[in-house]
């Protein structure tokens, strides 16, 4: 499924560090700013522990969990909108990017140059945040003088979409995301093809030391992003990205072990996946036979045969009806056989709606 989430910040924030503890891929980090030029695209299997307990029952010849893609951007400097530093490129790359992951620096280091001398994670914030609004303005502007010509000659659709631009120039010229412009979604549909930076969901991952991964709350810095984000209903998830890189480098016990040393019960990329799962409204459904044990990524709604589609296209074309049991039922059987015996397994036409954590096998016919 191609959805992306962008990986955004001020420069030395640990965006690099981070993007290379989720892919392992060896995108460039050193100590000063525009070391990311071009973005680096990462893919990373996303963790679920229901793959195993499923692969435990049905005993496979492999597992294949689902991805996610991550792009990670070049830093942002005040001015971006204007041209300074990478600003041009840095608005284009993020254009393609279905959410942002908005990493802010919320750890002291002496011997890591932060670009405006001091760490202030909601000023930092608010830099990136008025680049992207000022890029959002002139593209609205910019949109209301085409359509205005419409608009004269007593074009409908000209004349919505004028007002819907009208609502959106107002807030952004007061410094307002578009996100939080109040737009309905008939609204949002208007404007969709404008691509709006500050339309686009965010996540914040609060980057903090090693020293304060097992209580972030008493990080001050911390708890000005979260009281930053919750005014416009987003999620923070506190993570240490200099850490991250060292757990990705361990294995099962090993891996378990540090992370029970640190106080943790899951590493801070396990949580930064899911809530990115959450953000973009995704759930996994699964696939399982002999041959091998599958996860795979839908959005939440989607129907059964759009969700065959998702394996194939024939699955969708031809599709007749989805064979469907629920992760727990299937637990609660023990075995695809036990589960039919029960009535557990269910017949379900083109309208169902599958659900997280639905095994799936789809009946087609091309």
């Amino acid at each position: 499924m191609p959805l992306t989430t962008g990986i955004v910040g001020l420069p030395n924030v640990g965006k690099s560090t981070l993007f290379n503890a989720i892919t392992r891929a060896g995108a460039e980090s050193a100590n000063y700013p525009f070391c990311t030029i071009d973005p680096n695209v990462g893919v990373v299997d996303v963790p679920d522990e229901r793959l195993q307990r499923i692969a435990e029952i049905v005993n496979p010849q492999r597992i294949i969990p689902t991805s996610f893609q991550f792009t990670d951007i070049a830093g942002l400097v005040k001015g971006a909108s204007k041209g300074e530093g990478l600003g041009n490129q840095f608005l284009s790359h993020i254009r393609e990017v279905d959410a942002i992951i908005h990493v802010v620096r919320c750890f002291e280091d002496d011997n890591i140059t932060h670009v405006a001398g001091k760490v202030d994670p909601v000023s930092d914030i608010e830099t990136i945040n008025l680049e992207l609004v000022m890029a959002d303005l002139e593209s609205v502007e910019r949109r209301m003088d085409r359509v205005a010509r419409a608009k004269k000659s007593g074009d409908k659709e000209a004349i919505q979409e004028h007002a819907v631009l009208e609502k959106l120039k107002k807030a952004l010229a007061e410094g307002i995301p578009a996100r939080q412009a109040g737009l309905d979604e008939e609204e949002r549909e208007r404007v969709k093809s404008l691509n709006l930076l500050t339309l686009k969901k965010v996540l914040y991952a609060a980057n903090v030391g090693e020293e304060d991964v097992a209580q972030p709350d008493e990080n001050p810095s911390v708890q000005q992003v979260k009281e930053f984000a919750a005014k416009e209903g987003a999620e923070v998830v506190t993570i240490s990205a200099q850490l991250e890189a060292e757990i990705v480098e361990l294995e099962g016990e090993e891996r378990q072990q540090f992370l029970e040393d640190l106080g943790l019960e899951s590493s801070g990329l396990d949580r930064l996946v899911a809530a990115a799962y959450r953000l973009l409204g995704l759930i996994t459904y699964f696939t399982a036979g002999e041959k091998e044990v599958r996860a795979w990524t839908i959005r939440k709604g989607t129907k059964a045969p759009q969700a065959a589609g998702v394996i194939h296209s024939d699955f969708e074309r031809g599709f007749i009806r989805a064979e469907v049991v629920a992760y727990e039922d299937l637990l609660q059987a023990g075995s695809m056989a036990q589960a039919r015996e029960k009535g557990l397994l269910r017949s379900e036409g083109k309208e169902y709606v599958v659900n997280d954590g639905d095994i799936v096998h789809f009946r087609f016919n091309v």
